[in-house]
């Protein structure tokens, strides 16, 4: 997985992140810090997802991501 626009616009990324999963905490934020990897653990801790759908939907996310910085 490219984690590089997550961590690279993690600042920017935070409140689109809580938007989508809004059972992740200003805790769960200071601690990954733009880690996809982390973020996937979260949402499985979060939202009881196994590893593959939680690494599909980072992977969604950052893809929907990729098209909106392609139209901008």
């Amino acid at each position: 997985m490219n984690q590089d626009i997550i961590a690279g616009n993690w600042k920017q990324l935070k409140g689109k992140i809580q938007a989508k999963w809004g059972d992740l905490t200003d805790d769960d934020f200071k601690v990954a810090q733009g880690n996809a990897e982390y973020l996937e653990g979260r949402l499985r801790e979060r939202y009881g997802w196994d590893r593959d759908h939680a690494h599909t939907e980072v992977q969604d996310f950052e893809r929907s991501l990729r098209s909106e910085m392609k139209k901008n």
